[in-house]
């Protein structure tokens, strides 16, 4: 199972409402990176009783996650529990809500070898679209596992989101992007 994130070098143009759960002094650093919610009690209330989910993405520092961890059920569906692996708990909550507001992407290899993620608009300029793709494909081939073995990419298609796929050629991809 291949997964991670990736901060795109143009973001992915849309705006993103960040929630951070946290306590003491992590709070203001929060705000201070641009978190549009910061706090702990308050939130896990209004997100418990009255099913509040008007964020985009959840970061909270590891000392929280027992409290956090109640709201599995409710946030963890909606692919809004914070996790390790995608770097949204940790200590560091000023560095992962600069990221996330940059424009940090999450992927995962889907059960059929599939990968699916937003590179950006249909707005942004050509050579913006081509950096985010390059930044993407070379964070997917960093994330291959070692034991991996034989052809790691076999196709890559763009799409938009309800249109015909393009598929890209794999040699002058890989080639583009070093890998």
């Amino acid at each position: 199972m291949v997964r991670g994130s990736v901060v795109l070098p143009h973001g992915t143009g849309k705006a993103v409402r960040v929630l951070v759960l946290t306590k003491g002094e992590k709070v203001r650093e929060a705000e201070e990176a641009g978190a549009d919610y910061a706090g702990l009690d308050d939130y896990l209330n209004k997100i418990e009783k009255e099913n509040w989910l008007d964020f985009d993405r959840v970061v909270a520092t590891p000392d929280v996650m027992k409290e956090v961890a109640k709201l599995g059920k409710l946030l963890g569906p909606r692919g809004l529990m914070p996790s390790p692996k995608t770097g949204t708990v940790t200590f560091d909550v000023g560095k992962a809500v600069a990221d996330i507001k940059k424009g940090k992407v999450d992927y995962r290899v889907d059960k059929l070898g599939n990968v699916h993620m937003t590179v950006g608009r249909l707005s942004f300029s050509d050579e913006q679209l081509v950096e985010n793709t390059r930044a993407a494909i070379e964070a997917i081939v960093k994330a291959r596992p070692a034991a991996t073995k034989g052809q790691y990419l076999r196709r890559l298609t763009v799409s938009t989101t309800m249109g015909p796929g393009v598929r890209l050629d794999r040699q002058e991809a890989l080639a583009l992007t070093g890998a």
